[in-house]
């Protein structure tokens, strides 16, 4: 452990030496002369004002935790390396109900203080605007789930053999301190110890595994391309890992809870064929590994598509269900909303590759798909861009209505068009975040074509139109 937590400084310290410069004394915030003020707390994003933090942008995470899952306490420290995007007296950071033991700002004591879900941090000098800075939180307690306006679980969702953390919208700061906003993307590296018998699986590369003398264990997952906050994961139990490639060579690392291995293991093994067959519709695969974890029943009541790999309930571990959140890898994880109120990007595209799994593998056309989409009278409650609440965040208009949003786009730019947009599209805006704006927008300057009538009706329309 203490050769674990000395091996994630040194990784702390080259990550500051880039983004500083050679010759730089290291991430140093606190210059003299600067009159800062405090950052925002809260985004002010469509549906969830107060989700995130303004003032600085996270560039990487390094989360050394501890877990025992017979008391069910955590113990963390989280090591989060920003860049001032103004001049800072005081900023926020995102934490949900656990303890904050200690917090320091490149190295210095820094006053905390808590209200709500918001941890406010004073560092001794303001950090002026550009400059690299490094927060260090230690924190612990017992994690706990959040329940979101519509109902369900998110957080840590624990289970009688360890844990599960998914984080869609706001549940990653029920168990680590960040900017929680999916316009924040960072690189991570997380280190976890969990006692003997215990797997502890994440995203990423599994770059280290070690075991102490006493038989705790020790995994470190690697994050080097940048992932929103919600898609980071972590599924601690008695966990099976497999490994294999798909055809072009992509590392495929899977993991399924030792009670679901046998009922998920026929699809499992189909996960190379997945992927190679959305590279072939989607272009490159974004990310340095693969995969999905499977998880009992139970635990959560749907699948997300946590980068890398997706967790999926064994009673979900379909063919429709895994395609769609491998490919939420390049529409939602690689792309991902600019807002909240975006959210028909992921999920719409995700849907449509449903779709396009059952043209071309099942013999069941994508205008079939549509009809029966369009058929749907829950499809129809609003605009898929208009999402009213944030209760109504993943109803059905956002999936099946976002899904006809872009058959209409392939019907009005014909099917060479549209391939070329569903490739150019991930392409385009690569790790980064990007809006209907900013989709609209590619759509129309790709096609050289007014798309208007189909933003107008299916896009932001009202109500059913007649039928296309």
């Amino acid at each position: 452990m203490h050769r674990m937590r000395r091996y994630l400084r040194v990784v702390a310290g080259a990550l500051c030496g880039l983004v500083v410069g050679a010759g730089s004394a290291g991430c140093t915030g606190g210059l003299g002369g600067v009159r800062g003020e405090p950052g925002g707390a809260g985004l002010r994003d469509p549906l969830f004002p107060r989700l995130g933090n303004g003032g600085y942008d996270v560039r990487h995470y390094l989360l050394t935790l501890d877990y025992d899952p017979a008391s069910g306490r955590l113990s963390g420290t989280a090591e989060i390396l920003a860049r001032a995007t103004r001049d800072l007296s005081a900023f926020n950071l995102d934490l949900h109900r656990l303890t904050t033991d200690e917090v320091t700002v490149d190295g210095d004591p820094a006053a905390a203080r808590r209200t709500g879900d918001e941890l406010t941090i004073r560092p001794r000098a303001d950090i002026r605007r550009g400059a690299h800075f490094r927060t260090v939180v230690r924190y612990s307690g017992l994690p706990r789930a959040i329940t979101d306006a519509d109902g369900s679980k998110e957080g840590w969702l624990r289970t009688a053999t360890g844990a599960v953390a998914l984080g869609e919208p706001a549940g990653s700061a029920a168990w680590f301190p960040g900017n929680h906003h999916p316009s924040d993307k960072a690189t991570y590296d997380l280190a976890i110890t969990v006692p003997k018998g215990v797997t502890a699986v994440s995203n990423g590369d599994l770059a280290r595994r070690s075991t102490t003398g006493r038989g705790d264990t020790t995994f470190v997952w690697r994050s080097a391309e940048p992932m929103a906050s919600y898609l980071a994961t972590l599924a601690i139990g008695p966990y099976e890992i497999t490994r294999t490639r798909t055809e072009g060579g992509l590392p495929v690392i899977g993991a399924a809870d030792a009670a679901v291995v046998e009922a998920t293991r026929g699809v499992a093994k189909r996960v190379p064929e997945f992927l190679d067959w959305a590279a072939g519709r989607f272009g490159p695969y974004p990310f340095s590994t693969a995969g999905v974890i499977a998880v009992p029943d139970g635990v959560a009541a749907y699948a997300l598509e946590t980068q890398n790999r997706p967790v999926i309930p064994a009673g979900m571990f379909d063919v429709p269900t895994v395609v769609h959140e491998l490919a939420h890898q390049w529409y939602g994880n690689s792309v991902s909303p600019a807002t909240w109120k975006d959210i028909w990007l992921n999920e719409g595209f995700a849907t449509y590759a449903e779709w396009l799994w059952a043209e071309d593998r099942e013999g069941t056309p994508a205008a079939d798909s549509f009809a029966e989409a369009f058929a749907d009278d829950a499809n129809w409650a609003f605009p898929p861009a208009e999402p009213p609440s944030a209760e109504q965040l993943t109803e059905a208009p956002v999936y099946g209505r976002g899904a006809m949003v872009l058959h209409q786009v392939r019907r009005a730019v014909g099917d060479r068009v549209f391939f070329e947009l569903l490739r150019g599209w991930p392409a385009a805006h690569r790790h980064g975040n990007a809006s209907t704006a900013d989709f609209t927008a590619y759509a129309e300057k790709l096609s050289g074509k007014d798309l208007d009538k189909v933003w107008d009706v299916w896009l932001y329309g009202d109500g059913r139109p007649a039928r296309p």
